[in-house]
């Protein structure tokens, strides 16, 4: 797998050449949700090999080579593209007639919405879902209308036009899904594989929480290898195999994510907060929260409501 990881300040640098133009550069602030959406006949004829740490999606009008993981793919029709975060590819065109568009977001624009929660319990961007929908005519006219008019609100003045473009793109996303975007077979996958899905799935089940009443039961990753029946060593080496981070790395990302959203959307103290994602102390929340956002759970509640 590849060692090398692509920001989302690494991919404006790179096309620097092509957003100064048209003004779509943007200095992403980190930590700050962030959207964008550009045509594909401006995109590069190569692409390097790469993981990413933002997501991207294409709709592809155009033929090329894709190299998603160990796998080869040449696409010569209509195709939506929604690869997963911790899987490298790159992309090579084979002709110079690229239409169609790509979008791209980071995880806070991912994570931060209330919009997009049922998804993060389904194939989407996982790393053993198909990446490729092939489309008919149909489909692709379907598609073409959300992704036009993304672009149109990405570039217009409209005051709501963030919450738009979310619609939009949940829209993208439930028609992914309704085409099935399929599971790798079972006897396609190998022990890590298995290992991380079953690892994933216990985790995306523990959220949303709802009450302080019943805080987290697994938090460690040696309380998912106990529920896995698993050595904790095997499970720590399947999931770094898989992804490149630990078990630890993946649920204090997702426990960061949730408390996030507790913040906002939730009128719970920070105590009962801390307290429901397994802070047994405030001052432990706090300065693993701190340490994540750059401020406080307090000062990020009040400036995010």
């Amino acid at each position: 797998m590849s060692e090398t990881l692509e920001t989302i300040q690494d991919y404006y640098k790179r096309l620097s050449h092509l957003h100064s133009s048209d003004g779509t550069a943007l200095d992403v602030e980190l930590g700050k949700s962030h959207f964008n959406i550009s045509l594909r006949k401006y995109c590069d004829f190569k692409t390097p090999y790469n993981r990413r740490d933002f997501y991207k999606i294409s709709l592809i009008l155009g033929k090329g080579w894709f190299k998603y993981g160990q796998h080869e793919l040449y696409i010569d029709r209509p195709a939506l593209f929604l690869p997963a975060l911790n899987i490298p590819y790159s992309w090579i065109c084979d002709t110079n007639e690229q239409e169609g568009y790509f979008c791209l977001f980071n995880q806070e624009f991912f994570t931060g919405s209330q919009t997009f929660e049922p998804f993060k319990k389904t194939s989407l961007f996982k790393e053993w879902s198909k990446p490729i929908v092939f489309l008919d005519a149909e489909q692709l006219s379907l598609l073409t209308s959300f992704f036009d008019n993304m672009f149109r609100l990405n570039n217009s003045g409209y005051p709501l036009r963030c919450s738009a473009i979310k619609s939009n793109l949940a829209a993208v996303l439930h028609l992914a899904l309704e085409w099935r975007v399929e599971d790798v077979a079972p006897q396609d996958q190998s022990g890590s594989l298995r290992m991380y899905r079953l690892f994933d799935e216990l985790l995306h089940k523990q959220f949303p929480l709802d009450s302080p009443a019943y805080p987290l039961a697994l938090r460690t990753a040696a309380d998912f290898a106990q529920r896995l029946n698993v050595h904790v060593n095997h499970l720590n080496a399947s999931v770094k195999s898989v992804t490149n981070l630990t078990t630890t790395q993946i649920i204090k990302r997702k426990t960061f994510e949730e408390a996030k959203n507790l913040l906002i959307y939730t009128d719970w103290n920070v105590a009962e907060i801390g307290y429901t994602l397994g802070f047994e102390e405030p001052t432990h929340f706090n300065n693993f929260f701190k340490k994540n956002a750059g401020t406080s759970p307090l000062k990020f509640r009040q400036k995010n409501i």
